[in-house]
């Protein structure tokens, strides 16, 4: 069987702890991949569900803005009068 190189990019912080996750489970990155390859191929799908997240955006009204506006001061005011204890 022959074999070929794949090269990827991917964020430092998703490969840091990608690693250390198949590490716990005795996986190198390497054959955590090739897992996933196989179980595609086998499958003839994605192995997982993947899906659109709704990411529909709402605005605030004016009363909502006032009401975490008025939390955030009295927040600080506690804070601050904490401080000055």
């Amino acid at each position: 069987m022959a074999y070929t190189n794949i090269t990827m990019r991917v964020d430092e912080d998703l490969k840091r702890e990608s690693e250390n996750l198949f590490a716990d489970f005795g996986l190198t990155m390497n054959a955590a991949f090739i897992m996933f390859l196989k179980q595609s191929v086998r499958e003839q799908r994605i192995p997982f569900e993947i899906r659109r997240v709704n990411t529909e955006i709402t605005m605030a009204t004016k009363e909502q803005i006032e009401k975490a506006s008025q939390e955030l001061i009295d927040k600080n005011r506690t804070a601050y009068e904490e401080l000055a204890k």
